[in-house]
Parts: C-alpha cells; sequence; structure tokens
C-alpha cells in the first residue's frame, strides 16, 4: 500500500473531531431543537478551508436515530432511520455530502448495547416466551420471592431489571427501563447490528463513536456483584454502590469489539473509538482487542485528573509509554456526559486546556462550545430534561447540552423560539459573532493552535518527550519529526513562573500564546525565562 493511501485509510490519526450534540447546534425549523440542516448550515464555520473557520477534521454527532426520547436518541426505535425532529435521510444524505466537500468526516453515534423498549425487536420480544425473538434481548426468571434476577444496578440508578407482567419474567436495562439490553451472546443480534454499520458506511459515514461499549458482554451465569467499599451514601454516584464486575466488562468483550472492526475493514478508511471509562493498563489491552487497529478506547483520564501539571505528565508519560508508537493516544476535555471544562477549571486555564490537548500526539477531542469557552447552564428545576437529573440534579447532564452560542441577538441565534433547554446567560459575550471580531479571544485561540496543528509535521505525527522543569507547576514537552522540534510549555497554576528548561538549545522562537498578545518571532531565552500566570506558549526550537 502506497504512503499516499495509508495516509488516506488512517486519516482519524491526524484528526481533530468536533463533537456535536445536534438537539443544541441549530436549530432551522423555529421549534427549539437543533437539526441536521442547521448543521449543513453551519459547516463553513467548522471549516471551509481557511483560517476564518475553526479548522476541524471530523465531526461526531450524537444520536440521530428515530427515538421516542426517553434518553434523547439513546432509546434508538430504528437504526435505519432519521428521527424527524433532526430531519430526514434525504437530509443526512446532504449533510454528508456538504461535509466531504469541505473534507470534513463524519462519525455516527452507533449504540449497540441496547434499543428502546419500543423497537420492534423488542415488541417481538416481549410478546411471548417462545417468540423468535426472545432471546435478542436478555430474560431471566424472577427469584423465588418475586425480587429481580439478582443484584445488578443500573447506571441511572435503581435495580437494572423490571419486570414483565404479561411473560413473568425480568429483563436486563444497564441503563433507562425503556433501554432493555441485547443479548449479544445470541449470533443473530450480532449479525443484525454489523449490517447497520454497513448501512451508515453505504451512505458515506467514516467512522462510528460506539456508546456504552464496555456494558455489551454480560456475565452468563448473573452472578451477583459485591459491594463497593468506598462507596459514600449521598457523596457518592448511586451507581457507584457496586463493583461492576459482572455486569460488564467480561472477556468476551474483545471478540465482539474485533467483529465491529472486522466490518469497518470491509471498506477502507473506517475507524471506531470505544466509550470506556478505564484506566491505562486496560485501556492498553482494547488497543489490542483489533488486529487491525481500527478500535481506539476513549481516554477520559483528563476530564477527572485533579488540574495539577505534575499530574498531567505523569499520566500522558505513563500512556505514551504503555502505547508505544504503534497505537494512537486521544483526548478528551469534555462531551455531553461531563461538566464543561470552563466549569471544572475555569475560562483561563481552558486555555492551557486548548494548547495541552491540540499539543499532545494522538486525536483531540473539541465538544461544541469549548472553543467559545462555554461553561455549565444552570436548569431550573422544572426545566430538566435529563432523566439522570430528573433523579438527582447534582448527576444532570443538561448543564452541558445547552444551545450553541452564535450571536448577541435572542436565544443566542440558536433558534427564534425558546430552545428545548435554557441559553446560558453569558452568550451576549462568550458567542462566534463577537469573539471572532475580538483577537485575543478563546476562539481565535483555538482557530490559531488548529492551524498551526494542520501545518506542522511535529504535532500531527511527531514523538512526544517531557522535559524537567524548575517548577512543579509546570508541564512542559516537546514534539519532534525529523528537522522540526516544537516546545510546548504549560502554567498550570495563576502565578508567574521562573522557568529553567534543562534542554540543549539555548533559545527558541516564540509561534504562539494562550494570551495571544505576542507578535510573532519574539525569541526566548529557554536558561531562564517567565511564564505569566495562565499562560501556555509555543515555541520553534
Amino acid at each position: 500500500m502506497s504512503k499516499t493511501k495509508q495516509s488516506q485509510n488512517f486519516w482519524w490519526k491526524s484528526a481533530i473531531i468536533y463533537q456535536i450534540y445536534p438537539r443544541s447546534f441549530k436549530d432551522t425549523n423555529n421549534d427549539g431543537i437543533g437539526d441536521l440542516k442547521g448543521i449543513i448550515k453551519k459547516l463553513d464555520y467548522l471549516n471551509d478551508g481557511t483560517e476564518n473557520s475553526l479548522g476541524i477534521d471530523a465531526i461526531w454527532l450524537s444520536p440521530i436515530y428515530k427515538s421516542p426520547m426517553a434518553d434523547y436518541g439513546y432509546d434508538v426505535s430504528d437504526y435505519n432511520d432519521i428521527d424527524p425532529i433532526f430531519g430526514n435521510l434525504n437530509d443526512f444524505n446532504q449533510l454528508v455530502n456538504e461535509a466531504h466537500q469541505r473534507n470534513i468526516k463524519i462519525i455516527m453515534d452507533f449504540i449497540p448495547n441496547h434499543t428502546s423498549n419500543q423497537h420492534s425487536w423488542f415488541l417481538e420480544s416481549r410478546s411471548a416466551l417462545d417468540n423468535p425473538k426472545r432471546d435478542w434481548y436478555i430474560w431471566c426468571d424472577p427469584q423465588p420471592d418475586g425480587s429481580p434476577p439478582n443484584n445488578w444496578i443500573s447506571v441511572f440508578g435503581g435495580p437494572a431489571w423490571t419486570y414483565d407482567q404479561k411473560t413473568k419474567q425480568y429483563y436486563l436495562h444497564s441503563f433507562l427501563s425503556e433501554q432493555p439490553d441485547l443479548n449479544w451472546r445470541n449470533s443473530e443480534v450480532v449479525k443484525e447490528m454489523h449490517n447497520v454499520l454497513r448501512f451508515w458506511m453505504e451512505k458515506g459515514v467514516d467512522g462510528f463513536r460506539i456508546d456504552a461499549l464496555y456494558h455489551l458482554i454480560k456475565d452468563d451465569k448473573f452472578r451477583n456483584e459485591p459491594h463497593n467499599p468506598a462507596y459514600q451514601i449521598g457523596k457518592s454516584n448511586p451507581y457507584d454502590e457496586m463493583l461492576h464486575i459482572y455486569s460488564n466488562g467480561q472477556p468476551e468483550l474483545i471478540s465482539a469489539i474485533n467483529g465491529f472492526c472486522r466490518v469497518l475493514s470491509e471498506k477502507p478508511g473506517h475507524f471506531m473509538i470505544g466509550e470506556m471509562y478505564l484506566d491505562i493498563k486496560e485501556m492498553a489491552k482494547f488497543y489490542q482487542a483489533c488486529s487491525n487497529q481500527l478500535h481506539l478506547p476513549t481516554n477520559f483520564s483528563f476530564i477527572n485528573l485533579p488540574w495539577q501539571a505534575q499530574n498531567y505528565k505523569e499520566f500522558v508519560d505513563q500512556y505514551e509509554q504503555i502505547l508505544g508508537t504503534e497505537n494512537w493516544p486521544n483526548y478528551v476535555l469534555g462531551n455531553h456526559d461531563q461538566s464543561r471544562v470552563v466549569t471544572r477549571i475555569g475560562n483561563r486555564q481552558s486555555r492551557v486546556a486548548a494548547m495541552l490537548i491540540l499539543t499532545l500526539r494522538g486525536m483531540p477531542f473539541i465538544y461544541y462550545g469549548e472553543e467559545l469557552g462555554m461553561e455549565n447552564t444552570h436548569i431550573p428545576k422544572g426545566k430538566i430534561c435529563d432523566p439522570c437529573g430528573e433523579q438527582d440534579s447534582i448527576f444532570g447532564r443538561d448543564p452541558e447540552r445547552t444551545p450553541m452560542h452564535w450571536n448577541s441577538n435572542r436565544y443566542a441565534g440558536f433558534s427564534t423560539k425558546q430552545p428545548w433547554l435554557p441559553v446560558n446567560h453569558n452568550f451576549s459575550t462568550y458567542n462566534v459573532v463577537d469573539e471572532s471580531k475580538d483577537s485575543q479571544s478563546m476562539l481565535n485561540l483555538y482557530r490559531r493552535l488548529i492551524w498551526y496543528r494542520k501545518r506542522s509535521t511535529a504535532l500531527l505525527a511527531g514523538e512526544y518527550h517531557s522535559l524537567k522543569t524548575s517548577s512543579k507547576n509546570i508541564f512542559a514537552y516537546f514534539r519532534q519529526q525529523n528537522q522540526e522540534k516544537i516546545l510546548v510549555v504549560l502554567n498550570f497554576s495563576d502565578q508567574s513562573q521562573s522557568i529553567k528548561i534543562d534542554i540543549d538549545d539555548q533559545e527558541a522562537k516564540l509561534i504562539l500564546s494562550t494570551y495571544l498578545d505576542y507578535g510573532l518571532g519574539k525569541m526566548i531565552k529557554l536558561k531562564n525565562f517567565v511564564l505569566r500566570s495562565n499562560e501556555g506558549i509555543l515555541l520553534e526550537l
């Protein structure tokens, strides 16, 4: 295979992925809910081929399948159709074509663990004990006292089992009762779900984000799970009451993942990234699940690590060491299930975080609005939509799913009608139009970083090496490819830092500061210089 062809097939190794939550991106039919035509309308903002656009390479769409929306699209009633609130298959075809014309790839959210309880498969399955699709889902008899088959609990709280009065058995649901789990030990289920992937590949989809992948295979003996000794009532997430050693992560998962990868390899140029909350060593195991290297387990570690320079240095060093050069890292700061990065670490340090993920080796994910500095939105009790939030507002996900800020007009230019979730109060300051005019805005920092990254072979494909510095608040590393050598120095504190870097080079040329107030080409002496509070700098050696 030629280098050019290989590069095309593994396009994702140089890609920046932008996650869109379609309900909240752009509404064009004035119903208060975002739609596919809204995404099409904003493709030039994402990448029009010039540095006036964001410059991303692919968009990951949260679910747009037909759905009753009990969990806002993660309860699928038809895998081969678009829900009318987002549009139709013709709109999707147009989105794919328009995106590809701009060199933007399309990644679909794929939900193989469960369907909606309104899916025709489940309606058949629950209709009778002898229905041919009965074994497509996981059914078990009650215990002698009528209680659920075991102590497994739902991610969203409460038992993971619901009793069906008609057939006198319980069905398993790892999430809502409206989301019954498919039985991945049934070969017919496997075949049908593989065909779903093929359906979307034929429509031009370039990759898949696999939802709840770690939940796919369950213990076939349905053993009780042990209590978590670290669990604290009222403080811990209710799901953490148990150690989930039987309800997910079973050995057969490796084979299931490899099955997905074989399907993806039928048309070169596809890949998948699996939702898996794992430590580094477990992540490495699932990199090896695919013999053709088409699967990456999602790295969520940056979301949960305490925001301290040494924590991040130690993590990245270990991640790089365990993965080696043959596996491709990825980094996530936030998504539709996690608090926004600005809310977690503040606006100033979010600029440092942007420089971090866009200069490390690997695939960075940007959650819509991160490039503007969007933060969590307070959701009044009467406006809560997320089923997690309805049960416990502390764990609700609505605050990070609110509408995109396009301008300072009413409803932030997202819609002309009141949106499905409230717009953040700060939209008149943090929005695309106004930040585009501000040369030092978060948006322009993202643009500068992304477009520089596109031109830099060191940042796209170079080696990573961390450096010792004279301050515990500094994370410094260089990226190198052939003769190009880039140095990144990040101040994780709100105090200025005097820095000495142990490196042979005496000085380096400043390319970019997160402050966006330096001119290009300023020379920095590396033996002794000062990094301002909350500052990251990009240097050419």
